[in-house]
């Protein structure tokens, strides 16, 4: 049975769910997407991600699209539709189908599509055991920010730690890591979380943002600041942060194997906390 996904105003089985070949989001990455968690049913950190949404909607000039105001009940009829348990709603909005032209059109409609896709997110293997990752020299646009579509660096990244053997990138720029291909990024040096702070150079984690809150509440000390790969390399734990990821432990950064080499104390404590945390505000 294929999946129901959401086009403009309809419910769809995945195969009728078709987009203009002049949609700007296929011509030109004018796009902005979301990506919300599910577990047990229900949402994660869904006031984030719409928040964001907005942000991303208004950094680049577009048009919400009809339906907007409609998106929570949206996502909860797709989990319903597809039955998912554990795995997550992929959202995008592009700028929507005009003649190609870099100038953006006017009277162009925005598209909105919604789909699930249905995955473990607790009882991971990567959980268990960790990841390791490899640098990359961070080469992207400098609105990291605004959660666009263009992700074809992020792929590529993504490529390069696997011919390496490893499971993701952390990308470096002007000397210090940015963050993840797709995560935010995290080092613990006794028992002191380091992170980059926010600003136009990262994505501002929906996760990330929550993580620190449950962190300090949990009386553990952070500083938001920029590390290098040395640091990283000379960590006593290192992990990164997303929403299909919650919280994960690397284990391995650039062949320099991480603490004894096994997920540290911390990161499975703050993994704990916020599975924890985020079932209570599921909605």
């Amino acid at each position: 049975m294929s999946r129901i996904v959401y086009l403009n105003g309809d419910y769809l089985p995945e195969e009728e769910a078709k987009v203009s070949v002049f949609d700007r989001g296929f011509l030109m990455a004018d796009g902005v997407y979301e990506v919300t968690s599910v577990l047990d049913g229900k949402l994660l950190e869904f006031e984030g991600h719409l928040k964001r949404l907005e942000r991303s909607l208004s950094e680049l000039d577009m048009d919400k699209p009809e339906g907007f105001d409609d998106l929570l009940e949206i996502h909860r009829e797709l989990v319903k539709r597809n039955d998912v348990e554990q795995g997550g709603v992929y959202l995008q909005i592009t700028r929507g189908a005009a003649d190609r032209d870099f100038v953006y059109p006017k009277d162009a409609k925005p598209t909105l599509v919604l789909f699930t896709q249905s995955k473990p997110l607790l009882d991971t293997p990567a959980a268990a055991n960790g990841i390791s990752v490899i640098f990359a020299d961070d080469i992207r646009w400098g609105r990291r920010d605004i959660k666009t579509v263009q992700l074809l660096y992020p792929s590529m990244c993504k490529m390069m730690a696997k011919a390496a053997g490893a499971d993701d990138a952390w990308l470096v720029e002007d000397g210090f890591v940015t963050e993840g291909s797709s995560n935010n990024a995290y080092i613990v040096k006794g028992n002191k979380i380091i992170t980059r702070g926010l600003s136009n150079d990262i994505l501002h984690g929906i996760t990330r943002a929550s993580l620190l809150k449950y962190a300090s509440e949990a009386q553990m000390e952070i500083e938001e600041r920029n590390f290098t790969p040395d640091e990283a390399r000379d960590a006593d734990e290192a992990f990164i942060s997303s929403a299909s990821t919650f919280v994960m432990p690397v284990v391995k950064v650039d062949g320099s194997v991480i603490g004894d080499g096994t997920p540290g104390a911390v990161s499975k404590r703050l993994r704990e906390i916020y599975v924890d945390e985020s079932r209570k505000r599921a909605i």
